[in-house]
């Protein structure tokens, strides 16, 4: 016969043991639910989302045949949605790597962590239900709506870095205006200082005018004729011409 009894332990232990990881397993799901559920979300309000869903709830007027908000509106609506999703998808796929890195080093808690998975986890619902939004609009708009959306917000991106550049140059300029009158100024005392430590400037000298030498006329008398010498006084040439006349006058 076989016995019932002895197994009755072992069969007991592991109900208890299964049971007790099973309502385990429970609380800590809830409890990271609730967790998950009290966290901040990543981002704010989506304000297109509601005011599309808005439009499309909204009951038209007692006695009014045609739809309250025309196709135009909400699809325009539904457009300005796909916009604001693709500035959120650019925002988390720019995140994502360096916050990875960061979970990894542990610079952060598991707390952001979690926020950014809920963030990519209702981003890609978001996709899907705009797709199904658009489809439904018209066969196979879900398949380009969202291009046209990038195109739509890589224009806001450039216009927004124009009107930023705009608004500084008139700053700038005004910086730029006063740095060259602060260098035009210190560039003025430089010389300034320049031109006193070196003093007045000497007057030239006057300019002498050479005298021409007066011309000496030596006479010398002898006889019947008279010989006479011009020679220029104050030089060699006046030595000579006294020492010619001594000697004629001393053969006469």
């Amino acid at each position: 016969m076989f016995n019932w009894i002895g197994l009755l332990m072992p069969i007991t232990y592991i109900g208890v043991l299964v049971g007790s990881l099973a309502t385990f397993s429970s609380l800590y799901r809830k409890r990271k639910a609730a967790k998950a559920a009290s966290l901040a979300p990543w981002f704010g309000p989506h304000v297109p989302r509601n005011v599309y869903l808005s439009l499309l709830h909204l009951e038209p007027a007692p006695g009014q045949k045609s739809p309250a908000v025309p196709d135009s509106v909400l699809r325009a609506a539904l457009l300005r949605r796909a916009t604001e999703d693709i500035h959120r998808v650019l925002a988390i796929r720019s995140a994502k790597g360096a916050l990875g890195v960061l979970v990894q080093r542990g610079s952060v808690g598991d707390d952001l962590w979690q926020r950014f998975q809920r963030a990519e986890q209702e981003i890609e619902d978001e996709l899907r239900d705009v797709v199904i939004e658009a489809n439904a609009f018209s066969p196979g708009w879900g398949a380009t709506i969202f291009q046209t959306a990038n195109e739509i917000a890589s224009n806001a991106i450039i216009r927004k870095r124009v009107d930023d550049i705009q608004a500084q140059a008139k700053s700038e300029t005004e910086w730029w205006e006063k740095k060259r009158a602060t260098i035009q100024s210190e560039f003025m005392k430089e010389l300034n200082s320049e031109g006193s430590s070196e003093g007045p400037a000497p007057s030239p000298a006057p300019q002498k005018t050479p005298v021409a030498a007066p011309i000496a006329t030596t006479t010398v008398q002898g006889g019947s004729d008279e010989d006479t010498v011009f020679v220029e006084g104050g030089g060699p040439a006046a030595a000579g011409a006294k020492g010619s006349a001594k000697k004629k006058k001393g053969k006469k």
